[in-house]
């Protein structure tokens, strides 16, 4: 896998020490990623030789590199252990690591069909694909990219695909599920890390959900095939197939993820811009504030994190400035809209990402050190918590003492935008309960952030009775 510098310091705990391993990358036998002196290196094992001189020597490399769709890498000379060691690379960093649970159903469906374009040349050089996890895609530059070099080998005419069962359970199955029953079961990635499993998939979908016969084959007769066979050593999927018939497999696997759809009711924070509580010019008047801050802050700012982001409209403000922006909110089909916008208009500095902050991505997988939390991937140098903060205190009963230093830790610099009681749409959310919250009050809103955040600028937004903040991190 790939990650973003800072990310790889603070994951792998390596600040002052060398040649650190990143604990997501010990399953593969190839190779290894490390950290020295806080540079990201790959390590190529000498038992992986000739399928790498085959990546480069064929022209695979090269032509993936060109289409964006595999990691650009340098290879360097580095002192390492010469009996294991038979190439050390340097990649590109990504500039943030997301995870298949953190992305909306397009992501995941455009992710899966890189995976399946890389595979198809993979075959036109004599290579293919050993895995297939979620896990080595990232995002880079808006568009889905492999990051794992290690991934192929040398093709032997009649061998199957031997990562035909986990792109089924890491994609096919998951955008099925999301696609016919619900799009929140592509939370199901967060609790089985390795893809998910492909009977469950099968139970959850019933035989009317089936529109198409490839899903058919590829998830309800492969689980069967699972069940069946579960006792033999030779695993299911692992046929010998022609040359022809492998590139029929992916073919086929290729039409059945592009005929998922996801058509999902829209929900009421889709069009909340076009339908909040503003009245006339208090929202452009926001606009304005947070522009003429950024604009200020702007040469000390390489990340931003935008919190309850909704379809992203303030995330474009930053990555419209050159700054790398992860768009953060919980709801399904704003990050889809986001993300579609994203394509639409070419954005190469904006990530959308599902993420509730009331439950935020953990640390997960082997020793809970594979996959990094949220946390794990700041601090961010700046966030923006803009009409959040009452969701959080209100409708999740959060003390605003407990919002501060959540956000104390996500990043340096704050912007955040404090909504009074008066404000109607506080008003709304009391409504249907009892108002237990005597202590959310400008007053100790200031107070709380005061402990750990230095405030820098202060704005009022005119017809509005909203405040918003700009603050630094208290070192």
């Amino acid at each position: 896998m790939a990650e973003s510098t800072a990310t790889v310091l603070k994951h792998a705990a390596i600040r002052g020490a060398s040649d650190r391993r990143l604990p997501s990358s010990f399953r593969d036998s190839s190779g290894f990623l490390f950290v020295r002196d806080g540079i990201l290196y790959r390590q190529v094992n000498r038992s992986y030789q000739q399928h790498y001189d085959l990546l480069q020597d064929s022209g695979l490399y090269k032509e993936l590199v060109s289409r964006g769709l595999l990691i650009p890498h340098e290879e360097v000379l580095l002192d390492c252990n010469s009996q294991v060691s038979y190439k050390t690379l340097k990649p590109e960093v990504v500039p943030f690591v997301s995870y298949p649970y953190e992305w909306s159903f397009s992501q995941l469906q455009d992710t899966a069909l890189a995976t399946l374009q890389v595979q198809k040349l993979a075959l036109r050089f004599g290579m293919s694909l050993k895995d297939a996890s979620a896990y080595n895609i990232q995002f880079r530059s808006g568009r889905p990219v492999l990051i794992d070099t290690l991934s192929f080998e040398r093709y032997a005419e009649g061998a199957p695909w031997v990562a035909y069962r986990q792109f089924c359970q890491h994609f096919l199955g998951p955008l099925a599920l999301m696609s016919c029953v619900d799009a929140r079961l592509g939370q199901l990635l967060r609790i089985h890390i390795d893809g998910v499993p492909i009977d469950l998939t099968s139970r959850l979908l019933s035989w009317r959900k089936y529109f198409s016969f490839s899903q058919f084959i590829h998830l309800h007769l492969h689980a069967l095939a699972q069940r069946r066979f579960s006792a033999k050593a030779r695993p299911t999927g692992f046929r010998r197939l022609s040359r022809s018939g492998f590139l029929g497999l992916i073919d086929n696997l290729e039409t059945a993820v592009r005929k998922l759809r996801w058509q999902p009711q829209r929900t009421p924070w889709a069009d909340y811009y076009c339908h909040n509580d503003y009245r006339a010019g208090a929202f452009q008047e926001k606009t304005r504030i947070v522009a003429d801050w950024l604009d200020k802050i702007v040469p000390a700012v390489q990340s931003i994190w935008d919190f309850g982001a909704n379809t992203g409209y303030f995330s474009r403000l930053a990555s419209q400035r050159g700054i790398f922006t992860v768009s953060i909110d919980a709801d399904p089909w704003c990050v889809e809209m986001n993300y579609q916008q994203c394509c639409r208009q070419g954005e190469t500095q904006l990530l959308p990402l599902l993420l509730d902050l009331t439950n935020p991505s953990a640390a997960k997988g082997w020793q809970n050190q594979e996959r990094m939390s949220l946390l794990d991937r700041g601090p961010a140098d700046l966030a923006f918590a803009l009409a959040i903060v009452h969701h959080l205190a209100i409708s999740n009963n959060l003390p605003l003492r407990k919002i501060a230093e959540f956000f104390s830790r996500c990043c340096k610099r704050l912007v955040i935008e404090f909504v009074p009681k008066t404000d109607l749409q506080v008003q709304k959310m009391l409504d249907t309960r009892e108002d237990i919250f005597g202590d959310y009050t400008q007053q100790a809103f200031e107070h709380e952030f005061g402990q750990v955040f230095s405030l820098r600028e202060r704005a009022s937004i005119v017809d509005s009775g909203r405040t918003l903040y700009l603050m630094e991190k208290v070192t």
